[in-house]
């Protein structure tokens, strides 16, 4: 497994030559030079589509469930075995700290693991016959084969547990799977393809590919041998994507939210502050459900501002590799002055900075507290992608539920309350796929349903579900007199 961590990557695509141009893979705390990757070339690309389409024609190369089952242990012993260098060096190449890391190597084990789980355990379904006329005599039931081949495009922010929740259940349910990381974090993902291999995958069954330019990314998922398009990222991207699909493609979007939280004036802050503080500054705001707009009842908006400000005051912000960091820098430079100036737009329309507004270094941005914020700035309307949180003073609870239901986005929420009729009124009035009642909005297992509505996504994502819909429930129809 010395190749796990080597500093230059060739291409994984079978049968095709070096390329002529690499890919610079930078640390985004420091810019130093971790690693370069071959850059696929439009014959890679149409190389791995006609490997894809050719093994899922041929059903004598399907892989067993067996099979599939023995990869996915070896892949999990070779993970579990690992597990503290691939912590570290995701940590390096993605920015999250080394603490968090930690935790997103764990949820990549535990999410092969679901998949183990769900391929010996998920049923078919028995279709009710004999119950008509028409259904006399037959028995009918369903079992999942296999859609196709799947096409998946990954995000930067969880480098190897997304690449694990996209072909994981490839893997498992069968399909070839064409893997696109981001640009910026590809060495997870290129770590984990090496260590299906090294378990017993054939080569040819998962494809990882950073192509040249955005042209040829978009052929590799409008191609019309693309099944099943999984897709991780923005909105913008993730919706011109869809619409361009093959005809017949399926697909699962998930993008982003605006996360609303809700603050009853009965809250508990002593539990409230630190969850809301995790949620909001985890990983430097940088993910999709990050805890970014908070709702209070105007009774205790000053006492949450000052104690969510001293909160975020104790974090240490530096290098993710090391173990005191809590917050690491924000994915490239760009992203930093970008953050800056919604913060600075914000407190010139009228938001009050109660701690942060300023760029700590190059590639690091404080922890940011703001309150009430106008309605209509982009920290109140769009989705920062950094470490910042705002409050807003509500009159009473309806109020900051209508305010927190305004926008064009719909993912995860949360309420904080200590009356149960409380958190009940915003969990059926909320406009979310999940409400957290006294958690923040970040919360995740592998195994639950996560999906985004509105323009937040498509489809429901986690491993079964992910699964399910990798399969298509192929239908059994017997007739016989006996029956």
């Amino acid at each position: 497994m010395d190749a796990l961590f080597r500093t230059h990557y060739p291409l994984m695509v079978p049968g095709v030559p070096e390329a002529a141009r690499c890919l610079e893979v930078t640390a985004p705390f420091d810019g130093a030079v971790i690693a370069e990757v071959e850059l696929a070339d439009e014959a890679t690309v149409e190389r791995a589509l006609a490997l894809a389409s050719e093994l899922y024609l041929d059903r004598e190369a399907w892989l067993p469930p067996q099979h599939r089952i023995e990869i996915l242990e070896r892949a999990i012993e070779i993970l579990i075995e690992f597990s503290g260098p691939l912590a570290l060096e995701a940590a390096r190449e993605g920015g999250k700290p080394l603490v968090d890391s930690r935790v997103e190597t764990a949820r990549a084990i535990d999410s092969l693991k679901i998949c183990v789980e769900t391929l010996r355990t998920a049923p078919g379904v028995v279709v009710p016959m004999n119950v008509s006329a028409a259904s006399a005599q037959r028995l009918a039931l369903t079992r999942g084969e296999p859609i196709g081949p799947v096409v998946a495009v990954s995000a930067f922010n969880h480098p190897l547990n997304l690449i694990a929740h996209q072909i994981g259940p490839a893997i498992a349910t069968g399909c070839p799977v064409l893997i696109k990381p981001a640009r910026a974090t590809p060495l997870s993902c290129l770590r984990l393809v090496e260590i299906f291999r090294a378990a017993g995958l054939p080569d040819e069954w998962c494809l990882p590919l950073i192509p040249a330019d955005n042209r040829l990314s978009t052929q590799m998922v409008t191609d019309s041998r693309t099944a099943f398009f999984s897709f991780i990222g923005s909105a913008r991207v993730g919706w011109s994507l869809k619409s361009q699909l093959a005809a017949g493609a399926r697909c699962a979007l998930e993008h982003g939210g605006v996360a609303p939280v809700v603050v009853a004036e009965d809250a508990d802050l002593d539990l409230a502050v630190p969850l809301l503080a995790k949620g909001a500054f985890y990983h430097a705001g940088q993910v999709c459900v990050s805890v970014q707009r908070v709702y209070a009842q105007a009774s205790i908006l000053s006492a949450l501002a000052m104690r969510l400000a001293a909160a975020a005051d104790e974090l240490i912000v530096g290098d993710p590799t090391s173990e005191e960091t809590d917050v690491g820098p924000l994915i490239e430079p760009g992203e930093v002055d970008r953050v800056e100036e919604w913060v600075d737009e914000a407190v010139e329309a009228g938001a009050q900075l109660v701690t942060g507004g300023r760029r700590i270094s190059e590639t690091c941005y404080a922890p940011t507290v703001l309150l009430n914020p106008p309605a209509d700035v982009r920290v109140s309307t769009q989705e920062v992608f950094g470490p910042v949180i705002c409050l807003y003073g509500c009159a009473d609870l309806d109020e900051a539920i209508g305010r927190a239901n305004s926008l064009e986005v719909s993912f995860q929420a949360a309420v904080f309350s200590q009356d149960i009729d409380t958190a009940m009124r915003c969990y059926q009035r909320l406009n979310a796929s999940a409400v957290m009642v006294n958690d923040h909005t970040a919360f995740r297992v592998d195994w639950m349903p996560f999906a985004g509505l509105k323009q937040s996504g498509y489809g429901v994502g986690g491993i079964p579900h992910t699964m399910h819909d990798m399969q298509v429930q192929k239908m059994l129809v017997l007739r016989s007199k006996e029956l």
